[in-house]
């Protein structure tokens, strides 16, 4: 079944542009919710003796201490890394005293300083608890910004390489600047997403959802290119004159190969989601909903464009 993927690309357009503009409103309005490693922080590492609690369980613990996002990271057998908002010193207490209250029996709390307590699940020692900087800073931030710049001009200059041979009846650079704006497109609507999830929900944005935007990039622009190529492909063999109709028999033809390869990487991610622990869980979720907006656009958002572009241009020469 040839899908008519071309010919309703007005109603893909609508859909694209209602999320872009939900995404640009909330990033306006409310913006990203930055985590410790863009604002900085407070560390305490705590070593447990003997049997540790899961990660899950001093999260659960602490959060009703308005402590912001914590972020509990395993350190050897033993000891934890705790990240949250920089507190003073009387929420440093607090917090010990928390941990005291829910991983030790009480018939020891009165036997034991706030530094080590022999818990009845191990003893529990606090190894340093310190004030730290943020870990993403602003020369870091302008190298990424740059980084996918150059990543942008790299893209449209590969394409435009690869399409040299075919440059009837669109220019090469052509399919790589839509490429670009596709990246764009689905970067925007993850950045809004989290914006959202910031505002609501309040989940915060670290170093790992740069990485995962940058990793969006490559899953994005690997999806487009496959379409692409087909494209060029068809175009050198037998183009008839309809432009619309070989791109659209290109997206048919590579389109089951597009989703099953995204729902492959998304089993492997919802697998992430729900076992890999707490400390990823907003980078895996970045990465799923990159792969879904990134298969979509690749097929109903880069290659529309194109044929838009395609008939502006004719539409321009008639006059």
């Amino acid at each position: 079944m040839n899908l008519p993927i071309i010919r309703n690309r007005k109603y893909f357009y609508s859909l694209s542009a209602l999320l872009i503009l939900v995404s640009l409103l909330s990033l306006i309005a409310w913006g990203l919710k930055p985590g410790i490693d863009f604002t900085g922080g407070s560390l305490m590492e705590v070593s447990f003796k003997g049997n540790r609690p899961a990660s899950s369980e001093i999260q659960q613990a602490l959060a009703d201490l308005d402590l912001g996002e914590i972020r509990v990271q395993p350190a050897g057998e033993h000891d934890f890394i705790l990240r949250f908002k920089d507190v003073e010193e009387a929420k440093h207490q607090e917090i010990l005293a928390v941990l005291k209250d829910v991983f030790v029996l009480p018939s020891e709390i009165e036997q034991s300083d706030t530094t080590e307590i022999d818990a009845g699940k191990g003893v529990l020692t606090e190894q340093r608890f310190e004030s730290v900087g943020p870990i993403v800073g602003q020369e870091l931030k302008q190298k990424t910004w740059l980084a996918i710049f150059l990543a942008a001009l790299m893209i449209v200059a590969y394409i435009a390489y690869a399409f040299r041979k075919v440059s009837k009846p669109v220019a090469s650079w052509k399919f790589g600047v839509a490429a670009i704006l596709a990246l764009i497109h689905d970067i925007l609507i993850v950045t809004g997403l989290f914006s959202l999830l910031g505002h609501f929900a309040g989940v915060e944005v670290d170093s790992l959802f740069i990485t995962a935007l940058l990793t969006i990039l490559g899953f994005s622009v690997h999806d487009t290119i496959v379409v692409f190529d087909r494209t060029r492909e068809n175009l050198s063999k037998h183009y008839s004159g309809n432009f619309e109709q070989v791109v659209n028999d290109s997206i048919n033809q590579t389109i089951n190969r597009s989703i099953n390869t995204s729902l492959t990487t998304l089993l492997a991610l919802f697998a992430l989601y729900f076992g890999g622990g707490d400390t990823i869980t907003n980078f895996v979720l970045a990465l799923i909903a990159g792969m879904v907006i990134g298969t979509y656009s690749s097929i109903f958002v880069a290659s529309p464009i194109v044929v838009s572009w395609y008939n502006i241009d004719r539409k321009l020469k008639s006059r």
